[in-house]
Order: structure tokens, then C-alpha cells, then sequence
């Protein structure tokens, strides 16, 4: 069969270097003879014994803790059916990926060749004990129930068919949201269900947990209308058998407030649809294909709320939104099951989670400038940063309100703050820095606000209490602005620095421009214009103390938006050099970049000058500066210009600043490596210390390997910080997200707090 281009690509994607999506990673040193004998023999007897006198230490000294299987025998395989259990790997692999991703949960899949229920429940007990959780996966009904039942009633760690529960889950925290905004009441809703698979019962068991009336509910199978007086009814299917009399869709649907779809695409047409009652929910779950079409069901009627399975639509209800997080929380307290409590609770949690107000970051992914709850917005999307942090917590919660948790957790803060550092989101620098913003809020001058980054930044700052923004633009503009992006700036003050009321505003600021300036080449008609411009304007409010810092740079090149700063206000008295500064947060930590946007080629007594301006920077931080020099020689090892000015600007430091921790001339490489470091060079300043801050030989060197980080990396970065003004004002990268503005504006009230 000829392949298309989406077939080629998706084929290269799984087998492109490595074949297949996941691999194992040693999470312990290895590199040495020492390290391998602690790893295996002689040093891994010593765990074995404690394990064996008690078996619960299997998780202090072991991944079982960590480690989830993705199980399954092929039998129903996405919507490709019973294709064995190789053709099923590719699916358990990315399950596994999504596992890690997502929540930072270990898996090994395994594929079972076994479709007799026994023989598939004894495998997988006989290999139980490797795991902390059970996923089972693309199961056929009804031997899913059953191994599923077995399974939880004999092991004592957490098990979940997620075709059953994790669609189930999903799809009922949008089922509360979309009846909630059609202002109905669940215990009225009339619902017909297409399909009786395993998703289909479960997701109907889940909705009558959740108050649900049973009776309400009329389910079809590819016979039709499941009747009670149907002969040969299953178990599972006798559960939700009518007695109404009726035999199709089409009769079913007449007056249905909701309809579930779990079977395949095309079967509802716009004019059924039509038949349902006022502000219809329809939930057409097939995948690729739903029940009826998207464009389909909005253009049916103006009322409906709709969700599919599909990500180019919007409420799209996807799994990975809860089995992550459902087996995060309980592992983290070491769960016996994932029992109806747990279940609820994350239903809770997700649906919850859809009425906050939705981070940037999360706007940004998707391409949208304001998402918010409503018709088009009832379910989170799988990129929200907030979802482990919301959905584990409830989980580990329930699972210990429930008494199926073996371990407490106490400190829920903490436990969030884990959660979050297990991805890489956790950020305790800018999160303890937004808090002492928070308790004292400064004013922040905006001069760029006819940008809709900008003045969306603003009002984060503006309700988050973080700062008081000051908009400098086209009034007109930003209404327009405003209206169109639905925006929410209260009583922010907007001043347009080009308006005639601003012209006594504008004579004292050229006034105090020509003064500074007059010995330098400005008139003051000069002055006069140039305070039109709003990062003169800005900078002179900054100076006159009518603001406290101001932000600016979105939109023009940094040499542009320095210069009025430096004009109008000016560096500190006891500084030579100004420099600009990156922080980027990883998982070890934030690492400080200087200098990345000033200094071309600074020399060794420039160094010296930026590297005591940066420590003292990085010290208001309530962090210790350990600080690496970098050049491409390690400590004499090659000469050359750069090394030569490394290495005189180390030795001028130790002389000058002998306080601070400071060592070079070092390669990149060495500098962040500890163990390398102070293994073939004990003799360091950094030796046995974990380096923090990053000074370059210049600006080429620094702006490349910041963009590199950032690019390459997937590391966050707040910046350009600069250092050395009078006054906070900090530049902004062109094309800056909403969240580097926030943070940035974060920064600068900190800034401004420090110095006062």
C-alpha cells in the first residue's frame, strides 16, 4: 500500500537514530571502577540483605518507587484493533514517554503474548513485584474487566486500565463544566451513549457517581438501543439497559441534554443533533474521526457545547490530562490502589482547574491571547504547566483521606514545590522574589504599551499585586487594544508622552535632559523632542521619582533603548561598567550569564569591574556567588588573547576581592562539572563547590551561549538584567513572552526594594 507523506514521517520519527522513544538512563555515577563495584559487585549485596530482611526498603534502595509498566496484549489497539502484541509496542512506548514527560515517572512497557484472562493476570502478578503501579492498556472488553478486577483484588500497588478510567475521568470533569455553563442540573441530564466498550461503561459509571441518574442514560451498541428485554445481555452491558422502547440513535437523541460518543465517526448527522434539547452537550470521542464532525455540530445550532478527541479542536478530552498525574500521586504515597475516591478527586481537580485564570505560557503553546472558561474552554490543555501541581495533590490527598495511602504527606506545599521541580518548573529564585515584590508592589513604568504582550503583562502584574504599572502610548490604541483582547487594566494610569497635556510634564523633563546633557552636544529644543520619545519619557519619570523603574525593549534594539537610560539617569556613582546579566533556571538551579548584551571585547580590569558587579547582584538574590571565568585554556593550559585577559582578571580579582568565590581562567565544561573539576584540579577556588555564575571574555562568547541554553536547552531565562544604573531600568529581549515580561518586571521591583 503506498505510504503518505504523514505515514514516511511519522515511520522516520520512530525509527530516526535509536530506533523506537525511550531508553534507560543510570541515575548513579558510574564512570569509575569504584563506582561500578558500589553498583554491582560487591556494593549491591548490601541493599539485597536489607531487602530481604524487609521488603519495604525495596523503595529506599530501588526504582520501584518511580516505576510504572505500560502493559498490554495487543487486543485493542487505538482504533486498529486486535494487531497482536509487537504491533502494540510502538503505543506502550509512547504511553511511556508521556509517563516521563508529563510527570516524571519511570516506565518499562511490556507487551504480553497472552489473550486467555488467566494466563494474562498471572503474568503480569508473577512480574509485579518490579513495579510501584500497573497501567494497563489497549485491552479488549469485556476480558479488560475482568483482568482489571482480578489484578486490583490481588495486588497491593496501584492498578488502572486507562481506556476505561482515564477517558472516563476526562470526560466527566467536562461533562460538570459544560453543565455548568449550560445551567442544568446533573441529576436531570439526559444522556445517550454510543458505544459499550470500556470506555463507554466506565465513563457512564463515573457520571452516575457523580450524580447521574441511571435511568437517564440510553446506550447503544452496533445492534442499537441496549433494551432489558434484549436476549443474551452481558454483565457489564445489563448494568445500563433501558426499558424504554426504543431502537435507534435517532430516537434516543429526541430531547437528549447530552450526548456520549465512544464508537466510530459519521453515525450522528447535524439534523439529530437538532432534536436535542436547549444548550445540547455533545462529547464526540472517536477517534480520528468523531461521531460528527466539529464544523459539523457548531454549524447544527448556535447553543451546543461540543468536545472531541482531537487537538485541533477545542475542548479536547485526551487521557494524558490524568493518568500521569493519578499514578504520580499515588506512588508519592505509596497508594495499595487507585480506588473511586482517587478517581473522583481528580475529576474534581481537572475540572476545577479549567476555571482559572489561564497561564501565558499555556496561551502561548496554543497559539491563543486569552483563553478563558467558557463553551470553548471547559477541560485544561495537556501543556498546562499548573496540572501536576492540581491534579497529584488531590490524588495523594484522597488516596490518604481514604486509607489506602501507607505514607503521609505533611507539608502540601512542599510537596507541590516537588512536584513542579521534578519537571523543571519548579523556580524557587523568581518564586521567592514574586512574594517580596508582592509585599511591597512599586510603581513600574510600561513604554511600550501599544503591544498586546505588554499590556497583558501589565495586568498580571496589576492583579497579582506584583507591581503598579504605568502605561506610556497611544491612549486610542491601547483602548483598542484593551477591547479587543478582553483585557482587564482597572484603574492603571495611561499617559501619552506625544500629547499636548503632557507639555509641562515634557518642559521639565527636557530640562533636566538639557542639564545633564548640555556639555555632551543636546540643546534643549533637542531635549524638548526628544522627551516625545517614550524611553526618554519613561526614564525621566524614573529619575524625577515619579516612577520606580521602568521596562522597556520589546520592540526596539537594545542599543536604542539603553541609550535614553543612560542619559537621563545614568549609572551608579562607584560604577566604571555597565554590563547586562541572564539568569537561567535549570533543574540544578538558576546559573547567572555576564556579560551577554553590552560589553564587546571588555578588558581584564573590565572584567574585574563586572564580575564585583554581578557577585553583588547575585548576592541580593540570597544567593552566594560561585563564580567561573571561562575562557577556552584551563588555568594556563593555552595561550592566547582570551586566556591571557581571564587570567589576569582572576588575579586582580583574588587581590581586590578577596570575599568573593571566584576562580579561572576554565573551560565551560569544567566549570560545571564539580566532580571533573575538583578531581584534576583540587588546587580551585571552585574545587568541591557547585558554580553558579558564568563570566565571559565577551560579548560573542556570552550572547551565543545564553541563546544556545535557551534554544537548545528548553531552559528558562529572565534578561537582559542591567547592572550598574542609578536607577532599576531593564531592557527586554525583542519579542519577549508575557512571562519574561512578568518576570522581568518582578526583578525590577525587587530591584528597587534592595536599593531603598
Amino acid at each position: 500500500m503506498e505510504k503518505s507523506r504523514k505515514d514516511i514521517e511519522a515511520l522516520e520519527y520512530h525509527s530516526q537514530g535509536k530506533p523506537g522513544k525511550i531508553e534507560i538512563v543510570p541515575t548513579k555515577p558510574h564512570s569509575t571502577q569504584r563506582d561500578l563495584s558500589l553498583a554491582y559487585s560487591p556494593g549491591v549485596a548490601v541493599p539485597c540483605m536489607e531487602i530481604a530482611e524487609n521488603k519495604e526498603n525495596v523503595y529506599k534502595y530501588t526504582a520501584k518507587g518511580n516505576l510504572v509498566a505500560v502493559i498490554s496484549n495487543g487486543t485493542a489497539v487505538l482504533g486498529l484493533g486486535d494487531i497482536g502484541p509487537e504491533a502494540s509496542k510502538p503505543v506502550m512506548e509512547g504511553k511511556g514517554l508521556l509517563f516521563k514527560i508529563f510527570a516524571d515517572i519511570d516506565v518499562f512497557d511490556i507487551e504480553v503474548d497472552a489473550t486467555d484472562v488467566d494466563l494474562f493476570v498471572n503474568t503480569v502478578k508473577a512480574i509485579a513485584p518490579t513495579f510501584g503501579g500497573i497501567n494497563l492498556e489497549d485491552i479488549k472488553a469485556p476480558e479488560c474487566f475482568e483482568i482489571e478486577e482480578r489484578l486490583k483484588a490481588e495486588l497491593n500497588i496501584p492498578v488502572m486500565h486507562d481506556d476505561q478510567h482515564g477517558t472516563a475521568i476526562i470526560s466527566s470533569a467536562g461533562m460538570l463544566n459544560a453543565v455548568e455553563l449550560a445551567e442544568k442540573n446533573i441529576g436531570d441530564i439526559k444522556l445517550v451513549v454510543s458505544g459499550a466498550g470500556a470506555s463507554a461503561m466506565s465513563c457512564s459509571k463515573l457520571y452516575v457517581s457523580l450524580g447521574m441518574k441511571k435511568e437517564n442514560i440510553v446506550m447503544l451498541d452496533s445492534r442499537g438501543v441496549i433494551r432489558k428485554d434484549r436476549k443474551e445481555l452481558s454483565k457489564s452491558k445489563a448494568v445500563f439497559a433501558t426499558s424504554r422502547k426504543i431502537d435507534t440513535l435517532e430516537e434516543a437523541m429526541k430531547g437528549a441534554d447530552m450526548f456520549l460518543g465512544l464508537s466510530k465517526g459519521g453515525i450522528l448527522t447535524k439534523d439529530v443533533v437538532k432534536t436535542m434539547a436547549s444548550n445540547p452537550i455533545v462529547f464526540a470521542l472517536a477517534n480520528p474521526d468523531p461521531e460528527i464532525a466539529y464544523k459539523d455540530a457548531i454549524a447544527s445550532r448556535e447553543d451546543i457545547i461540543m468536545a472531541t478527541g482531537r487537538s485541533d479542536h477545542p475542548n479536547q478530552v485526551n487521557n494524558v490530562l490524568g493518568f500521569p498525574f493519578i499514578f504520580r500521586g499515588a506512588l508519592d504515597v505509596r497508594a495499595t490502589c487507585i480506588n473511586e475516591e482517587m478517581k473522583l478527586a481528580a475529576v474534581k481537580a481537572v475540572a476545577d482547574l479549567a476555571k482559572e485564570a489561564v497561564p501565558e505560557e499555556v496561551n502561548e503553546a496554543y497559539d491563543e491571547r486569552n483563553i478563558v472558561f467558557g463553551r470553548d474552554f471547559i477541560i485544561p490543555k495537556p501543556l498546562d504547566p499548573r496540572l501536576i501541581t492540581t491534579v497529584a495533590p488531590a490524588v495523594a490527598k484522597a488516596a490518604m483521606d481514604s486509607g489506602v495511602a501507607q505514607i503521609q504527606i505533611e507539608d502540601w506545599e512542599v510537596y507541590k514545590d516537588e512536584l513542579a521541580s521534578r519537571l523543571g518548573l519548579d523556580n524557587k529564585l523568581i518564586k521567592s522574589v514574586t512574594e517580596k515584590a508582592k509585599r511591597n508592589p512599586k510603581r513600574v513604568v510600561f513604554a511600550e504599551a501599544d503591544n498586546y504582550k505588554t499590556l497583558k503583562a501589565a495586568q498580571i502584574v496589576y492583579e497579582e499585586g506584583i507591581a503598579k504599572p504605568i502605561l506610556l502610548g497611544k491612549v486610542k490604541k491601547i483602548q483598542e487594544l484593551v477591547e479587543e483582547y478582553q483585557l482587564e487594566l482597572g484603574d492603571i494610569p495611561i499617559i501619552d508622552p506625544r500629547s499636548s497635556s503632557e507639555n509641562d510634564r515634557k518642559q521639565k523633563f527636557a530640562e533636566l535632559l538639557f542639564e545633564k546633557r548640555k556639555r555632551r552636544g543636546i540643546t534643549l529644543v533637542e531635549a524638548r523632542d526628544l522627551m516625545r520619545s517614550r524611553n526618554y519619557f519613561g526614564s525621566a519619570m524614573v529619575e524625577v521619582g515619579e516612577a520606580d523603574a521602568l521596562i522597556s525593549g520589546l520592540t526596539r534594539n537594545y542599543a536604542s533603548t539603553i541609550r535614553p537610560a543612560l542619559q537621563v539617569i545614568g549609572t551608579d556613582d562607584d560604577v566604571s561598567k555597565i554590563a547586562g546579566m541572564y539568569i537561567l533556571f535549570t533543574k540544578n538551579g538558576p546559573f547567572f550569564f555576564a556579560d551577554t548584551t553590552v560589553n564587546v571585547n571588555p578588558s581584564a580590569k573590565d572584567i574585574v569591574d563586572i564580575t564585583a558587579l554581578v557577585a553583588k547582584i547575585v548576592a541580593r538574590f540570597k544567593i552566594t556567588p560561585r563564580i567561573a571565568l571561562l575562557s577556552y585554556s584551563n588555568f594556563g593550559s593555552a595561550e592566547g588573547e582570551d586566556p591571557l585577559k581571564m587570567r589576569e582578571a582572576t588575579r586582580m580579582l583574588h587581590e581586590q576581592h578577596p570575599n568573593i568565590i571566584v576562580d579561572g581562567e576554565i573551560q565551560a565544561n569544567f566549570a560545571l562539572n564539580k566532580e571533573l573539576r575538583t578531581e584534576i584540579f583540587p588546587f580551585s577556588e571552585l574545587a568541591r563547590r557547585n558554580t553558579n555564575t558564568l563570566i565571559f571574555p565577551n560579548l560573542s562568547s556570552g550572547n551565543i551561549a545564553y541563546k544556545l541554553m535557551q534554544e537548545m536547552g528548553g531552559t528558562e531565562a529572565i534578561g537582559p538584567i542591567l547592572l550598574g544604573m542609578k536607577k532599576p531600568v531593564h531592557i527586554l529581549q525583542l519579542g519577549s513572552s508575557v512571562r519574561e515580561i512578568v518576570n522581568m518586571v518582578t526583578i525590577a521591583v525587587a530591584d528597587v526594594q534592595t536599593r531603598k
